[in-house]
């Protein structure tokens, strides 16, 4: 069975948007002093959040719009 790259993109995008809520409850963590981190973890932790973000919405948009940006056609 063959998935399509735009589906694949799709998944993908998905994943990266999960991936995205637990880097956040994460950062609410540190914040809460629920957990101990060094100011160094916390901006890392804000930088891949970005990451994700921003990963999930270009991929989840093109993939609706049925652009294929994984294979560069």
């Amino acid at each position: 069975m063959k998935i399509s790259n735009v589906n694949l993109q799709a998944i993908i995008a998905l994943f990266s948007f999960v991936a995205a809520i637990g880097v956040s409850r994460m950062v609410v963590n540190v914040y809460a002093d629920k957990w101990k981190a060094p100011a160094m973890m916390v901006l890392y932790l804000r930088v891949l959040l970005g990451f994700l973000l921003a990963g999930a919405i270009v991929l989840g948009y093109y993939s609706f719009a049925g652009i294929d940006v994984i294979s560069g056609r």
